[in-house]
């Protein structure tokens, strides 16, 4: 089987995780915590960082310190994962959907301004599939409404927008470590920001919102810890983050170079005007005349144990926010698109040559 992600563990994390063992600091006391955190905010140009136990994790703790009030709305993508509607959901705020550029598969910016309403409070962006939002408009719509903007940077480990670390935008950003990712702890997340008070703010909310006095609690938080374990994988990966980005890229080119003869998908997009593509999946979509759909393709690679999946459901389509009778108006037809005509194929770090080679192979054979 080519797995579809596979992480690359060859650098410290072995010797790391002894330490985390010899020492019996397992826990989120431990000292790779606050090494992860203090690296992580460096290397991305903030000042505050606070690890967490997953990407969604780090959404909710965002969302929760910006103190939304129940029918506040925050505009978002329909093309992304579910957790940053949740985030929302779950307070009582309302989100409001922006459909997606079907090259760039990022949010339309120009469609943003349309849905501003005296009930708007913030902006989230997501970096989708290895390419950036574009993000200095938003920031423009944002300083002209007085809004709040968080980044969602999951996606967006080690990629630059004009030469500048993303997760350094806006009031807040996020990342998310799962295996996936250009830097894994397994699972985890982490929250960055620049105020000291916010900063404060989401450390607490992390550890269940202890006051002064230890089990005295003024408002309900979150066991939103991450391990000195995890933390330890995490400073270990951080230490390889550039030489993983130039692995993610090298991917990028050899498929595009084994794939480039088939006529019947669009491979990514090289580079914008703002960032070059870091591949962090290596996404293709189908043409419009060719009349298999990205699952029967997905399932025909199957059979031949090469790994897939599927682009993002849009939001505005997915089941349990139509029961609860939200979006149901919405018609956001490129995202719909997406996931009808989208899927990415193996692009793991630990991902070879020569397996490239066998993909490429086996998509020739299920596409001509």
């Amino acid at each position: 089987m080519v797995m579809v992600n596979e992480p690359l563990l060859n650098g410290n994390e072995k010797k790391y995780i002894n330490e985390c063992i010899d020492t019996n600091w397992i826990s989120s006391e431990g000292p790779f915590v606050k090494k992860f955190e203090t690296q992580m905010a460096e290397y991305i140009g903030r000042k505050f960082a606070t690890a967490c136990s997953s990407g969604t994790a780090a959404l909710d703790m965002a969302v929760s310190s910006l103190e939304l009030q129940e029918g506040d709305e925050v505009i978002i993508p329909t093309f992304t994962i579910i957790s940053c509607a949740q985030a929302l959901t779950k307070l009582g705020v309302r989100p409001v959907l922006v459909d997606c550029e079907y090259d760039t598969f990022n949010m339309k910016v120009g469609d943003i301004e349309s849905k501003i309403t005296s009930k708007t409070k913030a902006i989230m962006i997501v970096h989708i599939f290895g390419l950036t939002v574009d993000i200095d408009p938003v920031l423009d719509l944002a300083k002209r409404y007085n809004l709040k903007v968080i980044e969602d940077a999951a996606q967006a480990i080690g990629q630059d927008y004009k030469n500048k670390k993303c997760g350094s935008f806006g009031d807040i950003s996020i990342f998310s470590f799962y295996p996936n990712k250009l830097i894994t702890t397994g699972e985890g997340g982490m929250v960055l920001c620049d105020d000291d008070s916010l900063d404060k703010r989401m450390k607490s909310l992390r550890n269940l919102c202890f006051g002064p006095q230890r089990f005295v609690h003024n408002e309900i938080g979150f066991n939103y810890r991450m391990t000195n374990m995890q933390a330890a994988l995490g400073v270990a990966q951080l230490e390889r983050i550039d030489q993983n980005v130039e692995k993610k890229r090298w991917i990028g080119k050899t498929y595009n170079g084994l794939l480039q003869d088939l006529d019947m998908i669009n491979l990514p997009v090289k580079s914008t005007n703002y960032c070059e593509n870091i591949y962090w999946v290596y996404a293709i979509t189908l043409r419009d005349d060719f009349p298999k759909t990205a699952k029967q393709v997905m399932s025909e690679l199957g059979k031949y144990k090469i790994g897939t999946r599927p682009f993002f459901y849009p939001m505005h389509q997915q089941p349990v926010f139509n029961k609860a009778r939200l979006f149901l108006k919405d018609k956001l037809p490129i995202s719909k698109k997406l996931y009808e005509k989208g899927f990415y194929i193996p692009s793991g770090l630990a991902l070879t040559e020569l397996q490239m080679e066998e993909v490429s192979e086996l998509l020739h054979k299920v596409l001509i």
